[in-house]
C-alpha cells in the first residue's frame, strides 16, 4: 500500500475516531501492527486552532511516518487554509472527512452531508490539493441514504481532482452505525477507479479482514471501533493475512502490561486530571468481556488519581490471570 511517497509497512490502517485516536492511541496501534494511523478530526475553523483540544489533536511528536491528519469543514478556502496550517505543523498526509455522520457536523454541511453536494465536494478537493504539496486522501460513506448511494460518482471526482487514496465506510449517513456494513458499493468503487481504495466498516476479526479484502478487491482495510480495547487486532490481522493462522489471544498479564503502558502515556499526554478521565473509557473497553468486569468498571470509574487507577487496573487483570491459571 503506497500513498504518494510513503510506502506503508502493511495494508492495515487505524480509522480516525473523535475522542479516541489521540497520539497515545495512534502510537500504540502502530506498535501493535497498524501500517498507518489517522488523527482525530481537526476543525477547519481557524478560531479553534489555538484551543488546547485542537493543539493536542495536532501533536504528532514521536509518531512514526507517515503522519496523517484529518480535517473537516464545508468551506473550500477554510479547508485549504486548514490543510496548509496542519502541514506547517508536521502533517505529511491530509485526509478530508466526508464520512462523519454526527448531527453537529452534518448540520454545518460538513462530514457526510457533503455527499449531497457533488459540486462542493469537487471545490473542496481542488482547493485542498492545490494548497499543499503533500498527498491528500479522502474518507467517505456510500452516500447520504439508501436512495442516494453515490460513492462511485464521488470516487470518480476524487480521482480526477488528484486524491491519492480513498477510504469508504460501507454505510450511508442515514445508517449511522446501525445494521451491518455492506461491501458491494466498496467493490464497485474499487472497480471504477485506479487510486488505492481502503475498505472500512465492521472489520472485527482476521477472518473478516480477509473476506472483505477478497470480496471488494480493496488495497487496504481500515479498522475503527474493533481496535478500541483491542489494539492487538492489527497484529492478529497482519499475521493471519500472511500465514492463514490465528495468533493466540493475549494473556491477561499481557493485556495488563499493554493497558498500563497506555494509561501511563495518557497521563503524560493530558496531565493527570484529564488523563484519568480520558482513561476511563479505554479501561472499560479493555475489560469488556472479562469475568467481574462490570464490578471493576463501576469501581475504577470512581478513581480520581492515576495511582488509584493504575493499582486497581493492575489488581483486576492479575486476578483474571489467577482465575485462569486455577481453571487450567
Amino acid at each position: 500500500m503506497r500513498i504518494g511517497p510513503y510506502q506503508l509497512p502493511n495494508n492495515l490502517i487505524l480509522a480516525p475516531m473523535a475522542g479516541v485516536t489521540d497520539r497515545p492511541f495512534r502510537q500504540l496501534c502502530r506498535r501493535m501492527g497498524a501500517g498507518m494511523a489517522v488523527s482525530e478530526m481537526v476543525s477547519s475553523n481557524s478560531l479553534l486552532w489555538g484551543s488546547e483540544k485542537t493543539r493536542r489533536r495536532a501533536d504528532h511528536q514521536g509518531e512514526p511516518e507517515p503522519k496523517s491528519v484529518q480535517i473537516a469543514g464545508a468551506d473550500p478556502a477554510m479547508m485549504a487554509e486548514a490543510a496548509r496550517h496542519n502541514v506547517a505543523n508536521g502533517a505529511q498526509i491530509i485526509d478530508i472527512n466526508m464520512g462523519c455522520p454526527a448531527r453537529k457536523v452534518c448540520n454545518v454541511a460538513a462530514g457526510s452531508a457533503l455527499l449531497k453536494d457533488e459540486k462542493r465536494v469537487e471545490e473542496i478537493l481542488r482547493a485542498v490539493i492545490g494548497a499543499v504539496d503533500v498527498p491528500v486522501t479522502l474518507k467517505i460513506r456510500t452516500g447520504w441514504d439508501s436512495s442516494s448511494r453515490n460513492a462511485v460518482t464521488i470516487a470518480g471526482i476524487a480521482e480526477a481532482c488528484g486524491v491519492q487514496a480513498l477510504a469508504v465506510h460501507g454505510r450511508t449517513r442515514a445508517d449511522g452505525y446501525r445494521g451491518e456494513a455492506e461491501y458491494d458499493t466498496i467493490r464497485q468503487v474499487k472497480q471504477a477507479v485506479s487510486i488505492p481504495v481502503i475498505a472500512n466498516g465492521d472489520i472485527t476479526t482476521p477472518e473478516k479482514a480477509r473476506q472483505v479484502l477478497e470480496f471488494t478487491g480493496a488495497d487496504a482495510i481500515m479498522v475503527g471501533r474493533a481496535a478500541q480495547g483491542r489494539p492487538w487486532i492489527f497484529r492478529e490481522i497482519d499475521h493471519y493475512l500472511a500465514t492463514g493462522e490465528k495468533l493466540p489471544e493475549p494473556s491477561p498479564l499481557e493485556i495488563r502490561d499493554i493497558l498500563l503502558e497506555h494509561l501511563d502515556n495518557l497521563y503524560r499526554f493530558y496531565g493527570e486530571y484529564t488523563g484519568v478521565r480520558i482513561a476511563r473509557k479505554h479501561i472499560s473497553w479493555y475489560s469488556k468481556g472479562q469475568r467481574g468486569g462490570a464490578l471493576f468498571r463501576d469501581a475504577v470509574n470512581r478513581a480520581e488519581s492515576a495511582e488509584q487507577q493504575l493499582a486497581m487496573t493492575r489488581k483486576f487483570f492479575e486476578q483474571v490471570a489467577e482465575r485462569e491459571e486455577m481453571a487450567a
